[in-house]
């Protein structure tokens, strides 16, 4: 995603791939660690700190499956251990997924030249 100074509600809900109400929801469960900002209308906008956070709390929630409470524990005991770990665990989901792309190749050129 590009760096932005700030990204609504609806960009952080559409990269993360869940609705916005789980968003606000998380928002408002974190509240001790994700202030957004407010524009003339209201509506929330994230930092890209905000954002981050909220990627992390995915991570924990949605991929490790942990509780709410758990996840708030995890980022309050090493919140740059989480951060570092949530960063491997995404470059090797990109790693996995070339290595598919590249033997899914390497089977069409196998049929074609039978």
């Amino acid at each position: 995603m590009e760096t932005k100074l700030y990204y609504t509600i609806g960009e952080v809900a559409e990269h993360l791939g869940e609705n916005v109400s789980l968003v606000r929801f998380w928002t408002s469960k974190f509240s001790s660690v994700i202030k957004p900002e407010r524009n003339r209308k209201g509506n929330r906008l994230f930092s890209a700190e905000d954002f981050r956070k909220l990627e992390l709390i995915h991570y924990l929630v949605k991929e490790r499956g942990m509780t709410l409470e758990g996840a708030a524990q995890q980022m309050k005991a090493s919140p740059e251990g989480v951060d570092r770990q949530e960063k491997v665990v995404r470059t090797l989901e990109t790693i996995r997924a070339e290595l598919k792309e590249m033997a899914a190749m390497l089977n069409q050129l196998k049929s074609d030249q039978v």
